[in-house]
C-alpha cells in the first residue's frame, strides 16, 4: 500500500512542502496564542515526525516566531504573503502543519479540541450557524 503524501503551499505559492505517512494527530487548538496566530477561533494543525517532512520550494522565504515565554508555542509564516506554513517543534522531533495550508483535503479529520476551556467567548460551532453555498448578502 502506498504511503499518503500531504502536499501544501502558501497563498502566493512560493513556499511548498510535503509530509508523508500517517499524521500523528490532527487537532483544533483554541488557546489564545493560536487564535492570535490564526486570526480565527482556533488553529487546525496536523503533526508529523520531522523525518517525514520536506520543503519542496521556498524554505528560505519562511520565518519562524517563538514566543519567549511559551515552552512549546511557535509559528511559521511565508515572508512574502504572510500565510501560515509548517514549523518544527522546539524539541526538533515533529513538524506542525497548518491544515489550511494543505493543497488538497486530507482523508483524515480532526480528532480532538485542545485548550477548549480557554476558547474565545464569542466562539460558536460552525455547525450551529446558518450555511450558504456562497457569501451571503445582508
Amino acid at each position: 500500500m502506498e504511503e499518503a503524501t500531504f502536499r501544501g503551499s502558501c497563498l502566493c505559492g512560493q513556499v511548498r512542502f510535503a509530509a508523508r505517512g500517517a499524521a500523528i494527530l490532527f487537532q483544533y487548538c483554541h488557546c489564545s496564542r493560536c487564535r492570535k496566530r490564526s486570526g480565527s477561533a482556533h488553529c487546525a494543525n496536523l503533526m508529523f515526525k520531522v523525518e517525514h517532512f520536506a520543503w519542496e520550494a521556498g524554505e528560505a522565504l519562511t520565518k519562524r516566531f517563538e514566543l519567549p515565554a511559551a515552552e512549546r508555542f511557535c509559528s511559521g509564516f511565508c515572508t512574502v504573503c504572510g500565510s501560515a506554513v509548517p514549523w518544527v517543534t522546539r524539541n526538533a522531533k515533529y513538524v506542525i502543519v497548518p491544515a489550511g495550508a494543505l493543497d488538497e483535503s486530507p482523508d483524515i479529520f480532526p480528532e480532538r479540541n485542545v485548550h477548549f476551556d480557554s476558547r474565545a467567548q464569542w466562539y460558536r460551532a460552525a455547525s450551529d450557524l446558518p450555511q450558504f453555498a456562497e457569501e451571503a448578502s445582508r
